[in-house]
């Protein structure tokens, strides 16, 4: 039984080891000095342990796990990983993976959230999500983008810069990857229940344990329901199950399936910034400005107001019109004919490992994937005040609402509703084979992997509009014209009556989109001594993807109405990764790390199958980093100077003409660019029995290149601030005589003022504001039960958590959740 015992220890290291699960042991910290072969594999397996970033600290210190695919410690790795455990989860009462954003250093909301999904940035460039390292949908224009729930995660890595190499087809940001909960042998077993404001209710039960000796089970299950605050609701159901199998000392295989049926609440505006722009009354900002500025077109091309109206719109005027989003309270511009994200996802998984001996591992994953989301939002609420664009003062439509003389100096203009159904559905595997092995006196790691994914994705979308729309045919005759009404006060909006099919929608987009990726690498892993330690890939990856349009409404776009045939391009290239570290004690290590990476220039864009066809986008990222431990290891602190970038962007030739410019002129250009350099902080200690910190911060400063024939060519990325910090602090307390400590926690958070710049909507200057939130925690943990109590925005701030196309989503007031779990 011993022996057995000992396998199933060596297998469950195995199987979690390149599927997701982090690893650590009592040895040595550099490989150089570690035993080999089948020594060091007996050492590893008699104390198995997870890593974390608010724990004990000498289980961070030694491994890097899936973020490099090889057994080097996070002291040696030459690349920027953070990682957050089950246990931090837990102290903040975190239910989404938005709600852990605080704890990653470079990992912000991005800008142009419409309220979809988790639309997340690593260092202003685009998130690529994972589970245990396989596709967990991304931000594909928001719409095969969920909320993804913490339920089964146990804990989440970052791997900022591309990846290509290791995780196929990714994004220029970087993973992040969610670390799924395992079946366990032993048998545990768990009820939680959670209750909070805005009838905030949900119960949870997570039970593992072993079927036989060599099978296991998990399952995890909740559900969940909020009114949520500014009735931004959600509704959630959740069943995580697995199955693993003990084949022999050496091989397992595990089969994990996942169903997910939830329906969020959609607020794609949240306060919009009023369109006034400064620039066209001698730069006077909205509370300098008179009624006498507020001129009229002088070639009559605007809307004429009178004396009085023109009074009436200056007295409307505020400090930070044209700037930040007008606030008005807990209210929203969401229209009751909109409806919930309404997404259900079906996952299945079968991992198989297997040792050939102590020097030779496999792993093998093959995932099947079905995502379907559907919803209707409001996309526009415009409130044009004042704007002399391209030399026209309040043209219409964007100018200020006149109708039958009556001035609406808070109305929205140029309302557009979509109505979204579409379903992804992806298969992908990875194998990963890697052998261990001693030359010249030098310990090394080869890992030769190839992975394979297909995604098909059928997309649809009707949109109606308010009277604004009106198109005409050749011959100048309206044959549509916006049905659905005004709103003429965004404060305290009226809205239209009936049901999103009662205002003529119109077939907007109608198309079948396929990607097909696969790609081979090679990653060399050198542990030289002296505290060098080397890591070195390359990889060769293809994208090809295909487009069939099916024809939308000719009232919309009569060039399009028509069905085309299935068109495709493809593109490769090779991928790379260049990192050494310097370890002269083992306390402190310096690393630099080179990456290039690819992916589809656009996952939903169309494909013409001609030259214009854009090339995949690329990435580039270079790091500089220090980390230093202390204290028993009990601490450990990184410093990163970061470049990263995406490259070949395409933009338009000005100096092409349609139909006129000869072969010799380019229509597009391909050196466009996103690029973000800064520095990021991350420090987390356990230092001694009653204090834990975790501490992290980033100054970083993402800009747009994509198009320099623009005027707003090389200017901040939407919604990526500065400057972010966050602390969260626990101590355990052992007062009132209690068998274990009180647990209480302080947290806060800084957010700088993010860009929402639009000189297209005469909004250059936008912004939403910076802000500050303080969160608190107490808990007290019994031999069999747990209770929780969390205060979020302890000191009731109003703030924007999220910067919106035009504007900025207000974030909750303050608010309480009571968590309790029992242990059956």
């Amino acid at each position: 039984m011993q022996q057995f015992r000992f396998s199933l220890l060596a297998v469950a290291c195995a199987s979690s080891f390149l599927s997701g699960s982090l690893f650590a042991a009592d040895m040595a910290e550099n490989k150089h000095s570690e035993p080999s072969g089948a020594q060091a594999k007996e050492l590893k397996n008699k104390d198995v342990e997870h890593i974390t970033v608010y724990g004990r600290q000498n289980q961070v210190v030694m491994n890097s796990g899936l973020a490099t695919k090889s057994d080097m410690s996070l002291m040696e790795t030459p690349a920027a990983v953070v990682i957050v455990d089950e246990e931090l989860i837990k102290a903040q009462g975190a239910d989404s993976l938005q709600d852990l954003v605080r704890n990653i250093s470079g990992v912000t909301q991005a800008g142009n959230n419409y309220g979809i999904g988790d639309n997340l940035v690593i260092r202003g460039l685009g998130a690529n999500y994972t589970f245990d390292g396989m596709y967990g949908g991304a931000g594909l224009g928001n719409t095969f983008n969920p909320t993804r729930s913490l339920t089964n995660v146990e804990s989440i890595e970052v791997l900022k810069g591309p990846a290509t190499g290791l995780y196929g087809m990714g994004s220029a940001g970087g993973v992040i990857n969610l670390i799924e909960k395992k079946p366990e042998f032993e048998s545990q077993n768990e009820i939680g229940v959670e209750l909070g404001q805005w009838n905030t209710y949900a119960l949870s039960i997570d039970s593992t344990g072993g079927l036989t000796d060599n099978l296991a089970y998990r399952v995890v299950a909740k559900t969940d329901r909020s009114d949520g605050y500014r009735d931004i609701g959600t509704d959630r159901d959740e069943v995580y199950t697995s199955l693993k199998y003990v084949i022999d000392d050496s091989q397992d295989l595990m089969l994990s399936a996942s169903y997910i049926k939830d329906a969020i609440a959609v607020d794609s505006i949240g306060h919009p910034i009023r369109i006034y722009n400064a620039a066209s009354v001698d730069g006077k900002s909205a509370d300098q400005v008179g009624w006498e500025d507020l001129i009229n077109d002088p070639n009559g091309k605007g809307i004429m107001l009178t004396d009085t109206q023109r009074q009436e719109l200056a007295n409307s005027l505020a400090a930070g019109d044209g700037l930040t989003p007008y606030a008005f309270g807990k209210a929203g511009i969401i229209s009751p004919i909109a409806k919930d994200n309404e997404g259900e996802e079906l996952r299945f998984k079968l991992t198989h490992n297997i040792y050939f001996n102590d020097n030779l591992f496999l792993n093998q994953q093959l995932q099947y994937r079905d995502y379907t989301s559907g919803f209707a939002r409001q996309t526009g609420a415009y409130n044009y005040v004042y704007w002399d664009r391209r030399g026209s003062i309040n043209a219409d439509p964007r100018a200020p609402l006149v109708e039958n003389g009556v001035l609406h100096p808070f109305a929205a203009r140029r309302q557009e509703y979509r109505k979204v159904e579409a379903d992804e559905t992806s298969w992908q595997y990875f194998a990963d084979l890697r052998y261990d092995f001693e030359l010249g006196g030098i310990e090394n790691e080869l890992l030769v992997n190839a992975n394979f994914e297909d995604r098909s994705i059928r997309f649809k979308q009707h949109s109606i509009y308010d009277a604004d729309k009106v198109i005409k045919n050749k011959a100048g005759d309206v044959i549509y014209q916006g049905k659905h009404p005004y709103i003429y006060d965004i404060r305290n909006p009226n809205w239209g009556t009936g049901s999103f099919e009662d205002y003529d929608p119109l077939l907007t987009s109608n198309y079948n989109k396929t990607v097909n990726a696969w790609g081979v690498g090679l990653q060399h892993v050198g542990y030289f001594g002296y505290g060098f330690t080397t890591r070195v890939g390359v990889a060769f990856n293809e994208i090809k993807q295909s487009y069939e349009h099916l024809g939308v409404d000719a009232r919309y776009r009569a060039s399009a109405a028509d069905p085309t045939p299935e068109q495709d391009t493809t593109d490769n290239g090779i991928t790379y990764n260049l990192g050494v570290t310097y370890m002269p004690t083992d306390n402190i290590s310096f690393f630099v790390n080179h990456s290039k990476g690819r992916t589809a220039y656009s996952i939903l864009g169309s494909v013409t199958g001609g030259d214009s066809d854009r090339p995949d986008s690329e990435s580039v990222s270079d790091d500089l980093g220090v980390r230093y431990k202390a204290f028993d290891d009990q601490m450990l602190t990184s410093l990163v100077f970061f470049k990263s970038s995406r490259t070949n962007l395409r933009y338009t030739n000005p100096d092409y003409e349609d139909g006129v410019s000869g072969p010799s002129v380019s229509q597009y250009f391909y050196d466009g660019s996103e690029e973000t350099s800064g520095v990021e902080l991350d420090m987390n200690a356990h230092l001694n029995d009653q204090w834990s910190v975790n501490l992290n911060g980033v100054y970083q400063d993402a800009r747009d290149k994509k198009d320099p024939t623009r005027s707003s060519f090389d200017t901040r990325q939407k919604g990526v601030p500065y400057v972010t910090a966050s602390a969260w602090v626990t101590y355990g307390a052992e007062w009132f005589s209690l068998a274990s400590p009180l647990n209480i926690s302080l947290g806060a958070k800084y957010v700088d003022e993010r860009s929402t710049n639009s000189s297209s909507f005469g909004i250059p200057d936008g912004y939403v504001p910076s802000y500050t939130v303080m969160d608190t925690a107490v808990s007290y943990q019994a031999d069999s039960w747990k209770l929780q109590l969390n205060i979020n925005n302890l000191l009731n701030e109003s703030y924007y958590n999220k910067a919106m196309f035009l504007g900025g989503m207000p974030g909750e007031e303050r608010n309480a959740k009571l968590i309790f779990s029992y242990q059956l």
